[in-house]
């Protein structure tokens, strides 16, 4: 059986809240033009958590190229990983959720990125379709 370069759950564990304490103590930096002389001004902007960036993190500081076997449990060889991966897609859901909702990311990226469907339903199967001339007398039931 191969080596598993992450040995435990609590090890991935622990790498994950390293990524969200560095993701979430290093905004993004935006730079606007502010007043009526428009004087430059750079105002912060959250980060969101995402899997890619987890990846990357992970990446940058060689301790994994990628997680895939461990959120997709290959051969079954994760199991033990199965809560902590749930754990972890959980978290970065909840962060794009209330990110969203607060319009502190913009929704319709979150969504997509998500799979999030708008659906509205539409009851009315059946709906007759009238042709009136509004011209025509006859079937407007005018008398001339």
């Amino acid at each position: 059986m191969a080596h598993k370069k992450i040995e435990s759950p609590e090890i991935l564990w622990m790498y994950f809240e390293e990524y969200r304490t560095h993701i979430k103590s290093h905004p993004y930096k935006i730079k606007d033009w502010v007043g009526r002389d428009g004087h430059e001004e750079f105002r912060e902007k959250e980060k969101p958590l995402t899997m890619v960036g987890f990846e990357n993190h992970l990446s940058d500081k060689n301790i994994i190229g990628e997680l895939s076997d461990y959120f997709e449990n290959a051969d079954g060889r994760y199991a033990d990983f199965k809560k902590v991966c749930k754990r972890i897609r959980n978290t970065i859901l909840q962060d794009h959720q209330e990110g969203a909702m607060t319009s502190m990311y913009h929704h319709g990226i979150t969504a997509r990125l998500n799979g999030w469907v708008d659906k509205i339903e539409n009851t009315n199967k059946n709906v007759p379709i009238l042709s009136i001339d509004p011209l025509d007398a006859t079937t407007n039931n005018l008398t001339p």
